[in-house]
């Protein structure tokens, strides 16, 4: 799997670290979470780590994940609505993320509720590539059901 950078997916990494998986982590704090999983086989892909997120970024990230195949991806976001699609703040996060759901045959955006009512600047892919959005349970059920009625399995948790 690939697993997307940014807090929600830095959580998802220490889930993972227990489990026997295959994952390509996005993200410096990622690699660090999981590289003690006694059960975990890291692929760390190429790119230069932005300051602060440590989120691997630009043609050496993009490359990387374009030579590889996914049975799902793990896609953080910065914004997400059924009109608007799943969207970042930055073009180059927005590029990452595309290369990952393009490597991938599964797509699940995990975000917290307050990100399902906002859209942000760069556009990644609309609301119907997604297969799943998991998220917490105070989300707002106009716009899980508007996601769901795109045809994508919302799971509040």
């Amino acid at each position: 799997m690939v697993l997307d950078s940014g807090t929600t997916c830095l959580e998802v990494a220490r889930e993972l670290e227990r489990r026997r998986v295959t994952v390509a982590p996005l993200s410096l704090h990622a690699v660090n979470a999981l590289a003690a999983g006694p059960r975990v086989t890291l692929l760390v892909p190429g790119g230069r780590p932005r300051p602060g997120e440590l989120a691997l970024t630009g043609p050496l990230t993009e490359a990387s994940l374009a030579a590889l195949r996914f049975d799902t991806a793990i896609i953080g976001c910065c914004g997400l609505t059924a009109a608007d699609g799943l969207t970042a703040h930055d073009l180059d996060d927005a590029a990452v993320k595309r290369a990952a759901i393009s490597s991938a045959r599964r797509v699940v955006a995990v975000a917290e509720a307050a990100k399902l009512v906002r859209t942000a600047l760069a556009f990644v892919v609309p609301a119907s590539a997604l297969h799943a959005v998991v998220t917490d349970a105070t989300a707002p059920g106009d716009e899980t059901d508007r996601l769901a009625a795109a045809g994508v399995t919302v799971r509040k948790v």
